[in-house]
C-alpha cells in the first residue's frame, strides 16, 4: 500500500510523532537547544534530492539522525536567524 502526501505540511503532520520521539531523546541528552521546526528543516533538504522515499525511510532517516550533526544545524540556523533580525 503506497501512502502519498499532497504536501509537505500533511507529511510532517503524519510524522509529528516521529518528530517529538527524537526531540524528546535530544532533550534527555542535553541538546535542549534543538526544535522540532530544525529537525524538520534539516532533513527536508535532503528529503528534496531523494525520489520515492516510502514512510518508513522517512522515520528511520528521523529517529537515526544523528544528534551532533542536528545540533549544529540548530546553532547555525539560530545565528543566521539573529544575524535577518532588525536590531531595536
Amino acid at each position: 500500500m503506497d501512502i502519498e502526501f499532497k504536501s509537505l505540511s500533511e507529511l510532517k503532520k503524519r510524522v509529528t510523532p516521529a518528530l517529538y520521539t527524537k526531540l524528546k531523546e535530544l532533550k534527555k541528552e542535553n541538546y535542549s537547544f534543538v526544535t522540532i521546526d530544525d529537525i524538520w528543516e534539516f532533513l527536508i533538504k535532503d528529503w528534496k534530492k531523494g525520489k520515492n522515499l516510502t514512510l518508513y525511510d522517512i522515520i528511520n532517516d528521523i529517529l537515526n539522525l544523528n544528534n551532533e550533526d542536528i545540533e549544529e544545524y540548530a546553532v547555525k540556523r539560530s545565528e543566521q536567524n539573529d544575524k535577518s533580525e532588525p536590531r531595536s
